[in-house]
């Protein structure tokens, strides 16, 4: 049984309080990805879309904005349960900026993204999902990138920054426009 996104994003505020939209709407992506890849059908009916900041049920974020009453609440059965919080303990601890960085990097945002104009929105298709997430070899029983993980892989950074010396100028500005091109002139 299909639910509504506005059921998931209830259980997930839930399991975790003081959840940012952000945020948010990354989990709702890799809980429609995850119950994609595991029942072969979606979780909820809306659709997931690229934008800017990376997936967004944009049905959702446009409701929420808008002030408008969510639907009754449905429950969401067992196995969906599961789902929520497989996603919950294995992406809960990341930031929405983190969240952000990590689906940038992933196929089914980045097939979508390619042909979105920048500030515009294309569907992530549903196959996209299912098929990443059910055919990569993404779990070996441990949670991506923990805090505690993220800080190992950056332990030192500081170090190598002062002995690499000080920055060249030129390659911040060359840096700075590439960022600059990549974000459509908004360094935000």
């Amino acid at each position: 049984m299909t639910v509504s996104a506005h059921d998931v994003a209830a259980v997930l505020r839930e399991r975790l309080p003081g959840l940012t939209g952000l945020k948010l709407h990354k989990l709702l992506y890799y809980t429609q990805a995850h119950h994609l890849a595991a029942a072969g059908e979606p979780l909820f009916a809306e659709s997931v879309l690229a934008w800017d900041k990376g997936p967004v049920v944009g049905a959702l974020w446009t409701a929420e904005k808008n002030g408008d009453a969510p639907p009754p609440r449905r429950p969401l059965a067992g196995g969906q349960l599961n789902i929520v919080d497989y996603v919950v303990s294995r992406y809960g601890e990341l930031t929405g900026p983190d969240l952000m960085h990590l689906t940038h990097g992933e196929t089914p945002w980045k097939t979508a993204n390619a042909t979105r104009d920048p500030g515009g929105s294309v569907r992530i298709r549903n196959e996209w999902m299912r098929d990443y997430f059910r055919d990569e070899p993404h779990d070996e029983g441990e949670v991506w990138f923990t805090r505690e993980k993220v800080a190992e892989l950056t332990a030192g950074a500081e170090e190598r920054l002062r002995a690499a010396g000080p920055p060249d100028p030129a390659s911040n500005d060359r840096l700075w426009a590439f960022f600059d091109e990549q974000l459509g002139g908004s360094r935000a």
